[in-house]
């Protein structure tokens, strides 16, 4: 995922040049997954290495996302390994609605997964069919079952019958451009009584280079009846409203743009209420107005608050994770780039959270106390 984390948005591409002149009322206010009211209509996509317990309940609290999922998760581990359990299925009461992501391509054990799933609280279980990793692949998960839709259907039809909650499929558009397989996927998992499907409208081939193609989600949204998510390149509010308004789909989910921007998800809240307040809706040059830009304190209050829940929360390899969050966390940050070094050096986790109040403390001394 790192690999691909910077994609720069191409001027020319097709699926966001109208972002600016999106309807923002179309953005819907809440959406149904099963008897799970989800409102605002924003999901947290499922990210590995990211979306711990700790990121999601932080993602959370800063406001304006509707679903939180897990990271993905190994089927066969949280089966045969307790702490492997405990590491990707914890979760505290304040993250409802809170869905656990499972991978693998055994109906069997994924159906036992979902059971484990739903007997510890889980309000939604969601099947992996997009990870575009070759360790994943090459053991027939993630994407890799893009190329067998007769397995995917056992595997539906064994999870549906297995558990009561809400079941959910997120998923590429298929292998490549040659084998594109999005709308008979979405019409097998509503056959099957799944409850929602989630579109990442690249293929396995892209990984996450180049541009989501929206117009496979708008396919996707008139070939089925059960709500769609859409998945894909949404790095603003404006993003997020051309995706609705193009698409016709029911709710977005948002992925390597919330560890860069975390407050992605309020401001969508607030762009789409500050619209619909008596304004047009019509194009701004000053489309900040709409939504609130985090400053350097906010930045600063945003870090320490994310570094203290990771302490707090004594999660093993904390440190490497507040490092590794450290150089989305400080993008566009002054003199970030000795914050990064000064991150990077530091030996333990209080350490790099006294680096991080040095640096703002001594820009912003009245401000951070």
């Amino acid at each position: 995922m790192q690999k691909f984390w910077d994609n720069p948005r191409s001027t020319d591409a097709p699926a966001h040049e109208e972002a600016d002149q999106a309807a923002p009322r179309a953005f819907p206010n809440s959406f149904s997954i099963g008897n799970v009211r989800i409102a605002p209509a924003t999901v947290l996509a499922p990210m590995s290495g990211v979306t711990d317990t700790v990121f999601r309940r932080f993602i959370k609290r800063l406001g304006g996302c509707g679903l939180i999922m897990t990271e993905f998760t190994s089927a066969d581990g949280v089966l045969r390994d307790q702490r492997v359990r405990g590491r990707y299925l914890h979760f505290y009461e304040d993250e409802h609605p809170v869905s656990a992501q499972l991978f693998g391509s055994s109906p069997s054990v994924l159906a036992d997964a979902a059971r484990l799933v739903e007997d510890l609280g889980f309000d939604l279980v969601d099947l992996n069919l997009g990870c575009p990793a070759k360790k994943v692949v090459k053991c027939n998960g993630g994407s890799g079952l893009l190329r067998d839709l007769p397995l995917i259907r056992q595997i539906f039809e064994v999870v549906r019958a297995a558990v009561k909650i809400p079941f959910t499929v997120k998923f590429r558009a298929g292998w490549n451009d040659d084998e594109i397989v999005c709308v008979e996927l979405a019409r097998l998992a509503e056959d099957c009584g799944l409850n929602a499907v989630a579109l990442h409208a690249r293929t396995r081939e892209q990984g996450y280079s180049g541009n989501a193609r929206w117009e496979w989600i708008a396919s996707v949204k008139q070939a089925v009846k059960i709500p769609v998510i859409g998945n894909g390149d949404i790095r603003s509010p404006e993003d997020a409203c051309a995706m609705v308004a193009q698409t016709g789909c029911d709710a977005v989910m948002i992925g390597r743009t919330a560890p860069a921007n975390p407050w992605i998800f309020r401001q969508i809240e607030q762009y789409v209420s500050r619209t619909s307040l008596g304004l047009d809706g019509a194009p701004c040059p000053h489309t900040a107005l709409f939504y609130d830009e985090p400053t350097e304190v906010d930045r600063y209050q945003m870090i320490r608050t994310y570094f203290q829940m990771l302490l707090e929360e004594e999660m093993p390899g904390a440190e490497g994770k507040m490092k590794q969050f450290a150089s989305w966390f400080t993008h566009g940050v002054p003199g970030g780039a000795a914050l990064r070094k000064a991150i990077y050096e530091a030996k333990s986790g209080e350490e790099i959270l006294g680096r991080v109040e040095e640096f703002f403390e001594a820009k912003y001394p009245a401000q951070t106390t």
